[in-house]
């Protein structure tokens, strides 16, 4: 199938910018296209990698599970090793939700989109997020990218951000008015009639239901019960070798994770005086050294992710594979590269100070 280089909502954009895009977008296609050729199979059996990379991952985390158990890992090497299994599991997701795996087998997409939630209950409900990401890449830096802007992205780098990329639900709390405002822009956009708007605000209610609120509702108890401990001493109560057994297989790896992915996407995609559609000024890359403790738990989302939103067709995995070939392409377009200004720019793309909401 042949895919366009413009596409029709790119055609109000300043020329040099819709000229940078289709060079690069078809660049891209290019990269890919050689790759597969000379690697058919990645292609012809696409399928059968995705369920095999569910597979193992999932095999990962019970098998680290396993082995914390009969003490022959400690924790401190559980962790960040099931959280990296966990990443693959959100990867496997994400191509799911732009369904890149079993478009032709129902029963298998939803089985394993409901697979990558069970393992990573700290997330919202896949198939509520697949309408949440496709509009984020229709509106990406835009006031309704309720997905984005979930994150923080836009917000001014303080306290209530930090906590907010690990603990999603307790940044809710600490701001439901914020989130408030943020899902009424979505809505206002996305909603085509009274129902809908009302059937979008329900199905945002109750986004982390069931699994993030019982993975978040585990996660403040250990917390809770941690912090007591440390000021009266240990507690002798029913469930606890239960609550710190999941702590470390399922609700630390998940914590660690998202705060990775969650400090990567975040702060790399620009918000607030992005043109519409304007992939030019939706997202930087990352490749800075220091990254790499992060980038291990996001599978290179910094690295990999501009190649993404350029292009929405290739697997995660053929993404990494071309970065090395993509990146002179998108820096010689005038990507940015390493721009950390947006730390104190609340993700601004304009190079100056920027006046945010708190």
């Amino acid at each position: 199938m042949r895919l366009a280089t413009r596409l029709p909502a790119e055609r109000a954009l300043a020329r040099a910018d819709a000229d940078r895009i289709a060079e690069i977008r078809g660049a891209i296609m290019r990269i890919g296209d050689d790759w597969r050729a000379r690697h058919p199979w990645l292609t012809a059996h696409q399928d059968q990698i995705g369920f095999a990379i569910f597979l193992g991952a999932i095999a990962g985390v019970l098998a680290d599970g396993y082995l914390y158990a009969i003490g022959v890992l400690p924790w401190w090497v559980v962790v960040p090793v099931t959280a990296f299994w966990l990443s693959l599991l959100h990867e496997l997701e994400h191509d799911l939700i732009h369904s890149m795996y079993f478009r032709n087998n129902r029963f298998l997409h939803n089985l394993t989109m409901g697979g990558v939630w069970f393992f990573r209950p700290s997330t919202i409900n896949p198939w509520l997020r697949r309408r949440l990401h496709l509009h984020h890449h229709d509106v990406s830096g835009t006031d309704s990218d309720l997905e984005e802007r979930g994150l923080t992205n836009g917000e001014r780098l303080g306290a209530h951000r930090w906590v907010t990329l690990a603990d999603s639900m307790l940044g809710i709390y600490l701001k439901p008015f914020r989130m408030r405002r943020i899902v009424a822009d979505y809505i206002r956009h996305e909603a085509r009639s009274r129902a809908e708007a009302q059937q979008l605000a329900r199905a945002n209610m109750l986004a982390y239901f069931p699994l993030g609120a019982f993975h978040y509702g585990l996660w403040h108890l250990f917390v809770i019960v941690n912090v007591v401990e440390l000021v009266a001493g240990p507690l002798s109560l029913p469930g606890l070798g239960v609550l710190d057994f999941l702590a470390v297989t399922i609700l630390a790896p998940n914590m660690i994770r998202t705060f990775s992915l969650h400090f990567v996407s975040s702060n790399l995609h620009y918000f607030g005086d992005v043109e519409a559609h304007n992939v030019m000024q939706q997202t930087q890359v990352w490749t800075a050294w220091w990254l790499k403790p992060f980038h291990a738990l996001c599978f290179n989302f910094g690295e990999t992710h501009a190649i993404h939103h350029f292009l929405v067709r290739d697997t995660f995995y053929i993404r990494e594979a071309i970065k090395r070939q993509c990146h002179p392409v998108l820096r010689a377009n005038s990507v940015r590269f390493n721009d950390f200004g947006t730390f104190r720019r609340a993700n601004r793309y304009a190079l100056v100070p920027a006046t945010v909401e708190p």
